[in-house]
């Protein structure tokens, strides 16, 4: 496995991962006729603007890919993928807060990229794009019922802060919680 900046041409396969993570991750967590109904075709025009709007260091999208297809020698599919930038919380994107917190906005795998170690991968490269970007803080918004995905992140030192939200996609209604690290340090340490 191997990681590099995402680039447009990459929309597609994004979209893919991200609709095949929430299938593989969320069942019994969301209602399944939402999970039943996602489309990556739906998807693609979202992820066109996010990779348009990359704004390296600052703003962007690294991508992880499978084994180099031993045939041609090609760089294998994407299998995972993390988007950052500054925060969009109202609460640190002001004050002397501004420019200095940043957000991972999305980290999801592929199923099959399961335990794998990829989202260690994932998650260092994002922990190195965020000290590139002069961030000194970073956060994350996690679903409160993905115990999976919180231990993950307690695990790699992120913390949650006490602040919730509700957030609501049209066919439910979920509560997020809100994670930290201070990503100063090499390994990030909690805030």
């Amino acid at each position: 496995m191997r990681i590099r900046r995402a680039g447009p041409k990459d929309a597609s396969p994004i979209a893919g991962v991200y609709v095949r993570s929430w299938k593989g991750a969320y069942p019994g967590l969301i209602p399944q006729s939402y999970l039943d109904a996602l489309s990556a075709q739906e998807c693609v025009g979202a992820w066109d603007e996010t990779l348009a709007t990359s704004a390296w260091p600052r703003r962007g999208v690294i991508v992880l890919l499978g084994p180099v297809e031993p045939d041609t020698g090609h760089e294998g599919p994407i299998t995972g993928f993390v988007s950052f930038g500054p925060t969009r919380d109202e609460d640190h994107g002001t004050g002397p807060d501004a420019g200095t917190v940043g957000e991972i906005v999305t980290f999801y795998l592929d199923p099959t990229a399961f335990g794998s170690g990829g989202a260690d991968l994932l998650m260092s490269a994002a922990l190195v794009a965020l000290r590139a970007a002069d961030f000194t803080t970073a956060m994350l918004w996690v679903l409160g019922t993905n115990t999976r995905a919180r231990r993950f992140y307690e695990r790699r030192g992120w913390r949650p802060d006490g602040t919730t939200k509700v957030h609501d996609w049209g066919a439910f209604v979920a509560t997020d919680e809100r994670y930290v690290i201070d990503v100063t340090a090499e390994q990030g340490t909690p805030t």
